[in-house]
């Protein structure tokens, strides 16, 4: 890659990485090409090789420069989320805000599942989509301690990946279903586990710990 040393070549790169990850999408890996990506961006065809060493480079950084945007997104929500004590529905509708959406009927929000589980599946072959895909993990996990912390439940690291592995394998259910409900899928799984993954922190009662 050659470095976008002036603004305007700074503004040039991010244009391109911005394109691709339009690209990424709406319609997958396939639809991310040199071509495609500079005449989304509007820009020369020359520009995709001259910032970028490779496509798979210029997919690297489209697919962390999405996953960027979709972690703002969880701090947003995150900062939203008052401290105090939550039972387990209302604990679970806090994760999958994180984890799925608000709105499992937009069908902008169902795009971005597809993308986002496309690029999981992809990290496997690709190593540098895996070392992305491993950075913005960290910090999902981050924002998932957090949540769960906000909600007065315990956070066990080991736990985690369990809780996600939950939602995730619900998720992905759902979406090849006629009529996908991902998010009812994900609750309905989570609520099984969740006291278990994440249990509610022992209260004091007359200087005493004991559990709710």
């Amino acid at each position: 890659m050659i470095t976008a040393t002036t603004p305007k070549g700074e503004r040039r790169r991010q244009a391109l990485v911005a394109a691709a990850a339009e690209l990424l999408l709406e319609g997958g890996f396939e639809a991310v090409r040199h071509r495609s990506v500079a005449t989304r961006a509007d820009l020369p065809l020359a520009s995709t090789t001259y910032y970028f060493e490779s496509l798979e480079d210029l997919i690297a950084r489209a697919v962390e420069f999405s996953g960027n945007v979709e972690l703002e997104a969880m701090r947003r929500r995150v900062g939203e989320v008052s401290h105090r004590r939550r039972g387990g529905e209302a604990t679970v509708d806090l994760v999958l805000d994180l984890l799925v959406g608000t709105d499992g009927h937009d069908e902008g929000a169902r795009g971005q599942l597809i993308a986002r589980y496309e690029r999981s599946v992809a990290s496997a072959r690709h190593p540098e989509l895996r070392e992305v895909q491993l950075r913005l993990r960290a910090q999902l996990d981050e924002l998932l301690a957090d949540v769960l912390r906000r909600s007065d439940r315990l956070v066990r690291p080991e736990q985690l990946r369990r809780l996600v592995a939950v939602v995730d394998g619900a998720v992905v259910a759902a979406l090849t279903e006629q009529e996908p409900e991902p998010r009812r899928m994900a609750r309905g799984a989570l609520l099984e586990v969740i006291d278990i993954v994440a249990p509610a922190t022992p209260q004091r009662v007359d200087g005493y710990r004991t559990l709710d």
